[in-house]
């Protein structure tokens, strides 16, 4: 697989950090966190404007490697022509929501819309959801990966050298 410039996508609490940063390390490669280009705050509140999202995205992805992960449909699909690999982290939505749960530390409004969030994400019906996610791997003709449970994951970062191999 070409990880030369590598798209992760999923669900919220998927692992798509985990994976980017660990494998950024690794190809010694920058690591874009679609979460700050589409947040104008940490406490994901203000989204940036559209169009000011997709031009901090496209010049992201036209460096000639790196890791760029996240869950915006929206975005994904302005980037994905310059793609060499695209990972689906395609793990159920339990799991996610109790990923979620385990890395943050404060139950608040925002947890509690987050959690939501992930949990409807094989109903949604926008760009960042399951189906559209599933349009984005089918359509892209590059190397691709679908991985769908914690091991498929520690798996493929053991042969991507991210982990060792036990």
């Amino acid at each position: 697989m070409d990880l030369t410039r590598t798209l992760i996508i999923g669900n919220s609490g998927s692992g798509k950090s985990w994976l980017a940063l660990r494998l950024a390390e690794q190809l010694r490669v920058p690591w874009t966190d679609l979460d700050r280009i589409h947040w104008l705050s940490d406490e994901h509140s203000i989204a940036r404007p559209r169009n000011e999202a997709l031009g901090i995205a496209r010049g992201a992805a036209s460096e000639e490697r790196w890791v760029i992960e996240g869950v915006y449909g929206w975005i994904v699909s302005e980037i994905l022509h310059r793609a060499t690999a695209l990972i689906w982290l395609c793990i159920d939505d339990v799991d996610c929501v109790a990923n979620i749960r385990r890395r943050e530390a404060k139950d608040d409004e925002r947890l509690v819309a987050m959690l939501e969030w992930a949990g409807s994400y094989r109903t949604r019906d926008d760009s960042s959801g399951f189906a559209a996610h599933q349009r984005l791997f089918e359509g892209l003709g590059a190397s691709k990966v679908r991985l769908t449970d914690r091991d498929e994951i520690t798996d493929f970062a053991s042969e991507a050298g991210i982990l060792p191999i036990s």
